[in-house]
């Protein structure tokens, strides 16, 4: 591997993104980005502001006023832990919209970058926008799918939520990702896409880790 080795993994909400992306880390000895968690703290000072997602002027302003960063698994936010709270319904109904907003994606992009080179450049980073947007000349680009009804069943088995409820609402999400006008959810130029509706996590993983050795 080259000194600077940047892994991008990219797909919808169910796939395995988060573990998948944990355990290749590992196994390289890489540092490990989730964006996600990233937006969802985004979204979370937003709401403690009290601004509406609607406001996109406010909600850029205070994005652009806060700090985030991620070590040893941890989300922090302006220097606290929000690891658990940046999971909470308010915060999942809204941070596609705020996740939208041309400018937020512009300054979470940058603070993504900047993370990765304090890193020394080696690091598997997750999302929805990595390998597109994000780090477009990433050493490996990865796309992780699967059928939606086995990502609501995984879901709602993590979560302890109706496997109904759980799939119009991956649905919904699928759709607002997929079709807004900056960096949509994709599949990334060279990226190679595995379908994870019948692999079990460890096979997952192997793949990867079979698909990074040979870059």
């Amino acid at each position: 591997m080259d000194d600077a080795f940047v892994i991008a993994v990219d797909g919808p909400s169910g796939v395995g993104k988060s573990t998948v992306s944990r355990r290749v880390a590992r196994h390289f000895e890489l540092q490990h980005l989730d964006t996600g968690a990233l937006y969802r703290a985004a979204t979370l000072a937003v709401l403690e502001a009290g601004v509406p997602r609607e406001d996109a002027a406010r909600v850029i302003e205070v994005v652009r006023g806060i700090e985030l960063d991620q070590s040893d698994g941890l989300t922090t936010l302006n220097g606290s832990d929000v690891s658990r709270v940046i999971r909470s319904d308010a915060v999942t109904n809204t941070v596609s919209e705020v996740a939208a907003i041309p400018e937020v994606r512009a300054i979470l992009v940058d603070m993504q970058r900047c993370w990765v080179h304090a890193h020394d450049d080696r690091a598997v980073v997750e999302g929805r926008d990595i390998g597109s947007v994000v780090f477009p000349e990433a050493s490996l680009k990865i796309y992780l799918t699967a059928d939606p009804d086995e990502r609501a069943r995984r879901r709602a088995g993590e979560a302890g939520t109706d496997h109904g409820s759980t799939r119009r609402a991956i649905e919904r999400r699928d759709a607002y990702d997929s079709n807004r006008a900056v960096s949509p959810l994709t599949v990334a130029d060279g990226a190679i896409v595995i379908d994870t509706t019948h692999l079990t996590l460890a096979e997952v993983v192997d793949l990867v880790i079979a698909e990074a050795s040979l870059v």
